[in-house]
């Protein structure tokens, strides 16, 4: 089967990325793979971060790709069309987070549904900081696919009030896999400056309002001295508020900043230091960090926001709090280093998932939903 993606590969950085580098190797196992990329994804001025690549540094894995694609170029998405139709795919995939690219991959879909099966697979239908437009701009994207992936039920719900008729089907997002194997702690904290023996929380990934990183720390400034709080990752956005917080909570010796993008090769010292991962988020959808927390087997706590509890406190890999505020967090912490057994079931819990969350799990549901879609007529 030729199978063409259609998305963000390298040298873009992120989660996503990362998670189309891991399906392109996967699919390619067993399909002729071609990676149709990005050559411009978003214009500068709306990108909150400080760059959208890789760095020389990192240790990304490349991808080879063609880069046609700029969401701000209509001429481009004419030129994008025309190479994946020469190509001549049995079947499209495309990403989509956010209506920005309704425009640009909706021409292409729409049009491509002609040639072979279009597959969407949506991280969320309607994005984590909304707009007016995001309604119509997606329901226009939708109507290029002939089935959408989800990762979480939550997205499902979401796809469903907007097209009732989809076809669709919910696979778990999976394991990352590629960030190497579990460090030694000690070394791990000496190299992140980490003060030893302590409970040490991690808050990891890319700062963002609804990401609720206050919540968490509001919730620090209520545990005693032998907890420690890391903090991983690059804000979007300015950081003063959440600094804020930090000095006035007389908690500024025990919260340790990394306020960067975390590259590839260091990913695991962040993980080796942590007891429990911490995910306050305001709203969600699935959350690529349980994936990374998975690999590393580092239980969770989460609120009971979007597919979270589906994911993580229904499968028993973490603990879920009963309400998005510093309190709940706080108390469910504690829960979690008052009963060692709890720990232990919950490291135990997520081996099991590591099997049931690996690429090749994935790459079969997803090749049993392609295959259940009726062909079309050429």
């Amino acid at each position: 089967m030729k199978i063409a993606i259609l998305s963000c590969f390298y040298p873009y950085r992120g989660g996503i990325s990362q998670f189309n580098t891991n399906l392109f190797l996967e699919l390619g196992k067993t399909d002729d793979v071609r990676a149709f990329n990005f050559k411009r994804q978003y214009p500068d001025i709306l990108f909150p971060g400080k760059t959208q690549y890789v760095s020389a540094d990192d240790e990304a894995i490349p991808v080879e790709s063609v880069r046609l694609l700029d969401t701000v170029n209509p001429i481009s998405y004419i030129r994008t069309l025309r190479e994946i139709r020469a190509w001549g795919p049995d079947v499209l995939i495309v990403r989509y987070w956010m209506s920005w690219f309704a425009p640009s991959l909706g021409f292409i879909t729409r049009r491509m549904r002609k040639n072979c099966k279009v597959i969407s697979i949506l991280d969320n239908v309607v994005p984590h900081e909304r707009h007016f437009f995001d309604t119509p701009l997606t329901k226009y994207f939708l109507s290029g696919s002939d089935g959408c992936v989800t990762l979480c039920e939550a997205v499902s719900k979401d796809l469903l009030e907007l097209k009732p008729d989809a076809a669709y089907t919910v696979i778990q997002h999976p394991l990352y896999s590629h960030f190497g194997a579990k460090k030694d702690r000690y070394a791990a904290e000496e190299a992140l400056g980490l003060e030893h023996g302590k409970k040490t929380l991690l808050f990891f990934g890319l700062i963002r309002q609804y990401k609720g990183l206050d919540i968490l720390l509001e919730a620090f400034k209520s545990l005693p001295e032998d907890y420690q709080l890391v903090i991983a990752g690059e804000p979007y956005g300015s950081f003063k508020s959440y600094q804020d917080i930090i000095d006035a909570s007389g908690s500024k010796d025990r919260i340790h900043l990394f306020l960067k993008y975390i590259k590839d090769s260091q990913v695991s010292e962040y993980f080796s230091v942590s007891d429990l991962a911490v995910l306050p988020y305001r709203r969600a959808t699935q959350s690529g960090i349980s994936s990374v927390a998975y690999h590393f087997e580092v239980p969770m706590v989460v609120t009971d926001v979007g597919g979270l509890k589906e994911t993580i406190g229904n499968r028993g890999t973490g603990l879920v709090c009963k309400e998005v505020n510093a309190e709940s967090v706080a108390k469910e912490i504690r829960r979690f280093f008052a009963d060692p057994s709890l720990r232990e079931s919950r490291v135990d819990n997520i081996r099991p998932e590591q099997i049931r969350l690996s690429w090749a799990n994935f790459s079969r549901k997803f090749h049993d939903f392609i295959n259940s879609l009726p062909d079309h007529e050429k």
